[in-house]
């Protein structure tokens, strides 16, 4: 999803609380906070040499003792208005920053209303080697680990 599609639902949607959906099916609790509203601009080399850019509209959920708060739609709509200085116009991937035993980034695949509630569904991030051609990885084969292309290809050493 991307911030212009998420400014737009939550405009449309702006009584509702949100539910946010973790890509193993758990919910965050439904008391979070959004704490931090950020445009994130990386910017690398791969182990090839080539240099990338990727910029994301980051949003920090956290979750707090007062059990009772609720986050409408609405209401993360006005903070998003009040960051538009910072995060622009272009139209950014969101994501989730929160920590469920370790502080992960959760793109936002998809968004669904669902009895009165916007429920926004989370994926993964995954690593990849960049440069598998110098690398000597295959196009076809998947790596589980980033690390792995450092098998003696050449990129690492």
């Amino acid at each position: 999803m991307n911030s212009h599609e998420l400014k737009a639902l939550l405009s449309r949607h702006a009584a509702h609380p949100i539910r946010l959906v973790l890509p193993h099916g758990d919910e965050v609790p439904v008391s979070f906070h959004v704490t931090e509203v950020g445009r994130v601009h990386k910017s690398f080399v791969d182990c090839g040499g080539t240099a990338h850019e990727s910029t994301t509209l980051q949003l920090q959920a956290w979750v707090g003792e007062d059990e009772d708060h609720r986050i409408q739609a609405g209401k993360l709509a006005a903070i998003l208005d009040k960051a538009s200085a910072l995060i622009g116009d272009d139209d950014l991937p969101v994501e989730i920053e929160y920590q469920d035993r370790i502080i992960s980034q959760y793109p936002v695949t998809k968004a669904a209303e669902m009895d009165g509630t916007l429920v926004l569904h989370l994926s993964t991030k995954h690593t990849d080697c960049l440069a598998k051609e110098l690398c000597g990885v295959p196009a076809e084969r998947v790596k589980e680990n980033a690390a792995s292309c450092c098998d003696g290809g050449g990129c690492c050493g």
